[in-house]
């Protein structure tokens, strides 16, 4: 692999600036923004190393795939998606969102971690092995979404509907990075996401506050409602919510001791003097991978600007988000949840569910995990932290777990890359890095095959 390496080491710059080009055009997929010629882009670079390719066509935008052919039995698939986050507030960027600064060794840009990164390592690790080895050990597919900033709607139905297409023996999910003692982390797994909004509207219009003494008030109703939902202990009151959490087994608590979770640094990062209930040690990272959440994401009601202003208000509206564990489902969260309303005298609350996806979970001995760990540990020289999963959320399920293949995230990014804020960022050096990591992946799982 020394030839693969001092390939990428040669091609660097011109790599980087290959990145650069797909991070100047913009793909906000809650926007409509720019995500015709990004999709465009992507098929242009993947024709670029060989790939046959295809624009599916989704009921939103399309899934741009491609297929390299080897000579192994086994096919490796890679997953990521070229639509990004709004870049939104614009004057908090020290920099043009789209004009892919590089300051200080870093590149600045909407999208330059979350996920146009890491989609553009992966194809210059493919051309960077091909070029120097000839023929690739496995066949590789890419399937790229453009909706997963929007929760990957249209994805589900796309992969019951060319199963055939997505199949594979193991799938290279779209992120990951380095923590705060820059070690790579690698996740096994994502926590499912079920998200709802609720609204409540108690008059035809907002009122005069002096009249609050007999006409109901909305925020009001919506507070009690909200306090109904979980206790002061972390603790979620909706009856049946943990019915079905999945107790996880020895190895996956063990995992957790092997971790080295930065308390102090992430406490510090964070600007607080503890966790909630004060938790550390292995009971923190259990509660943080294994248990699932309520989390109000928002509330807006009545008047919220500057200076006085007596009202009454006549709509009030709070979003929520549970994160879910095997083998809870975002359909029968939202069931239960409309129960409890109900059995709290809260069945007035408009309950419109926003965003659903179930929770996936790669065993820790899966062949791909471990090659993926070893070679981490070989290019980055430390000993990678595998996760068991993540305490974030994502379409894997759909696309991977629920057709059998087993799904390991590895990545670019690093514990300050501002993914989804202002002035995100990857570091130069990284990037490299995870050329040459994806490259010697492929080349040791092609020797499984």
């Amino acid at each position: 692999m020394d030839k693969v390496f001092r390939y990428i080491d040669d091609h660097a710059e011109e790599f980087v600036e290959r990145l650069r080009n797909l991070l100047h055009q913009p793909s906000v997929a809650a926007q409509s923004l720019g995500m015709e010629p990004c999709a465009q882009k992507v098929r242009a670079m993947l024709e670029g190393i060989g790939a046959k390719t295809q624009l599916l066509p989704t009921d939103g935008f399309p899934v741009v795939y491609g297929e390299l052919s080897g000579q192994g039995a086994k096919t490796l698939s890679f997953y990521n998606h070229y639509d990004v986050q709004p870049a939104e507030p614009f004057e908090l960027w020290q920099s043009d969102p789209w004009a892919a600064e590089i300051r200080d060794g870093k590149l600045y840009a909407r999208g330059a971690s979350d996920n146009k990164g890491d989609l553009t390592a992966r194809i210059c690790a493919l051309e960077a092995y091909q070029k120097v080895m000839g023929a690739l050990p496995l066949n590789l597919k890419f399937i790229i979404e453009g909706e997963e900033e929007i929760g990957s709607p249209s994805l589900g139905k796309f992969a019951e509907q060319n199963r055939k297409l997505i199949q594979a023996d193991a799938c290279v999910w779209e992120f990951g990075g380095k923590d705060l003692a820059d070690r790579p982390t690698i996740s096994l797994g994502l926590k499912g996401i079920c998200y709802v909004e609720l609204r409540v509207k108690s008059t035809i219009a907002d009122a005069h506050s002096s009249i609050a003494a007999i006409v109901p008030n909305a925020a009001w109703r919506l507070t009690w409602a909200l306090s109904t939902l979980k206790d002061k202990n972390e603790k979620v009151l909706i009856k049946g919510f943990y019915g079905k959490v999945r107790t996880p087994h020895k190895k996956e608590v063990d995992a957790l001791r092997s971790l080295g979770f930065d308390e102090a640094g992430n406490k510090k990062k964070y600007g607080i003097k503890h966790f909630v209930k004060k938790l550390k040690g292995t009971a923190l990272l259990r509660k943080l991978y294994y248990e699932p959440t309520c989390t109000i994401c928002g509330i807006s009601s009545g008047y919220s600007g500057t200076g006085p202003k007596t009202v009454l208000p006549a709509e009030a509206m709070a979003k929520i988000d549970f994160r879910l564990v095997p083998d809870q489902s975002p359909a029968e969260t939202v069931k239960l949840l409309k129960a409890h309303l109900k059995k709290h005298g809260f069945d007035d609350l408009e309950v419109i569910p926003l965003n659903g996806e179930h929770p996936a979970r790669t065993p820790i001995d899966e062949p791909l995990a471990q090659i993926v760990a070893k070679t981490a540990q070989q290019i980055y020289e430390k000993k990678p932290v595998v996760q068991p999963t993540s305490p974030a959320s994502g379409p894997m399920y759909m696309l991977c777990q629920k057709f059998g293949i087993p799904a390991v995230s590895t990545g670019i990014g690093y514990a300050h890359s501002n993914g989804h804020a202002p002035n995100e960022n990857i570091r130069v050096n990284d990037f490299i890095a995870g050329i040459k990591h994806i490259a010697m992946v492929v080349h040791e799982y092609g020797q499984r095959a």
